[in-house]
């Protein structure tokens, strides 16, 4: 039964730790830009193409 008591305490300190750390990271602001990634597929590597158009007039 004492065994019992050590998993639940121990489950309730990882599982705080798990919420301290989530709250630590959105007040450093890891979650504050929510939009760019989900468009970031779609904008173009203007650097790869200028080089690209360089490379190729030689």
């Amino acid at each position: 039964m004492s065994v019992l008591f050590i998993l639940i305490i121990v489950s309730l300190t990882v599982a705080a730790s798990f919420l301290l750390a989530f709250i630590w990271s959105v007040k450093n602001g890891q979650y504050e830009d929510d939009y760019t990634p989900s468009v970031r597929m779609l904008f173009d590597d203007e650097l790869k193409s200028k080089i690209n158009k360089k490379s190729n007039k030689h």
